[in-house]
């Protein structure tokens, strides 16, 4: 089964060998369960991918599903919500559902994207999976978030460019197909840090001068010393904590990580093509989802392969810039002066153009929405869960 069914979660793996090495009694045994339990949806996700073809929905129709896994592990778990019903008392039922329709308005509105798979597919979201689940993945048909643990995570529904990191995945594995292994892993990581931090900022309407660029900001509880998951604007300065460590990701190609774990570092390198985005989107000013969201956007879902690498990248984001806006054009030279700064210069148009005719457009099975469920009442759940 190819590496692109990998299950992809926003926490990488080596934050919790830090905390099964350097946390306390407590934060040790659950950070060797969430080591074990993202392994095993991992395996579910490649299951998935025998499956047949997604259910469409007509064009331009939004739709919602969010369940309740009640703290087990069984999906999707019990429905609570469903697309036009009113809000739950479950704060994290209306995270999952307002965070999922942000995420399908920015690409319908700004990329004429109907849903992930652009064919409608209904979005599915189940909340409060697992005890003390400190993650949020997307497994191949429908998302799932935790709880956290509440000492060191908060729930993963609060942070709105997470929702839409996740969901890019979906979108990812509909197009590229990036297989999730070295730098064709971490452009599918980089991808989504793209596609959430500007879904963020398009709902709460901020330019790329007000943006923070921070993945996942509020997500560690006051307990860690750190303010995201990861930063576009300064990779390697999201957090730096006795117990979860330190941020790992390089800015530059001179400081890649060469490892075997994390699949070769895919959590960490999608620093590199991360600051280059913050560095097109910041040159350009303004709206980033406008400019330099369409370069990455027409990248992402016509010129990258299942095994595209920076190099590819690069190429493409910069063919990709001269013919929307033009040769020599301000998007154009931004794109070329950005990977340079990280150490990587766009290929001559002649070079990318002969490396085209002995690529071939590879297949990929796309996994099954979840069966249809009719709309019933909202069911009340639980509150919110109590933090330690």
């Amino acid at each position: 089964m190819p590496h692109s069914h990998i299950c992809c979660s926003i926490i990488p793996p080596h934050i919790f060998r830090n905390i099964a090495e350097h946390g306390d009694d407590d934060e040790r045994a659950q950070a060797r369960h969430m080591l074990e339990e993202s392994a095993e949806v991992r395996g579910e996700r490649r299951a998935l991918g025998l499956m047949a073809s997604a259910i469409a929905l007509p064009a331009g129709e939004k739709r919602r599903t969010i369940f309740d896994a009640q703290s087990t592990r069984d999906l999707p778990g019990k429905l609570v919500r469903s697309e036009g019903s009113k809000a739950s008392r479950d704060a994290a039922v209306n995270e999952a559902y307002d965070g999922s329709g942000a995420t399908y308005d920015f690409f319908k509105k700004n990329y004429a994207r109907n849903s992930i798979d652009d064919k409608g597919l209904r979005l599915d979201s189940s909340v409060h999976y697992g005890v003390k689940f400190s993650n949020a993945q997307w497994n191949g048909r429908q998302m799932l978030y935790g709880d956290g643990d509440g000492k060191l995570f908060n729930r993963f529904t609060a942070a709105l460019d997470i929702i839409g990191h996740e969901l890019t995945h979906g979108i990812t594995q509909y197009t590229a197909a990036l297989e999730y292994h070295d730098q064709s892993g971490a452009l599918n990581e980089h991808f989504s840090d793209v596609f959430g931090i500007l879904v963020k900022q398009y709902t709460r309407k901020l330019t790329a001068a007000k943006s923070d660029w921070l993945i996942g900001a509020g997500l560690f509880t006051k307990e860690v010393h750190g303010i995201a998951v990861r930063s576009m604007k300064a990779p390697g300065t999201a957090y730096d904590d006795k117990v979860i460590g330190k941020d790992p990701q390089p800015a530059h190609m001179q400081n890649y990580s060469k490892t075997t774990g994390d699949n070769g570092g895919v959590h960490v390198n999608s620093g590199i093509p991360n600051h280059v985005f913050y560095l097109v989107a910041t040159k350009l000013g303004g709206k980033a989802w406008e400019v330099a969201g369409r370069i990455w956007y027409d990248t992402l879902t016509r010129r990258l392969t299942r095994t595209s690498n920076f190099q590819a990248c690069a190429d493409a984001t910069h063919a990709a810039a001269g013919e929307r806006y033009g040769k020599n054009s301000a998007p154009q030279q931004a794109v070329l002066e950005a990977w340079k700064a990280v150490g990587i210069d766009v290929a001559a148009p002649a070079v990318v153009a002969a490396a085209r005719l002995k690529i071939a457009k590879p297949t990929f099975s796309i996994p099954s929405a979840a069966a249809e469920v009719p709309a019933m009442a909202i069911a009340s759940t639980s509150a919110r869960r109590a933090r330690r």
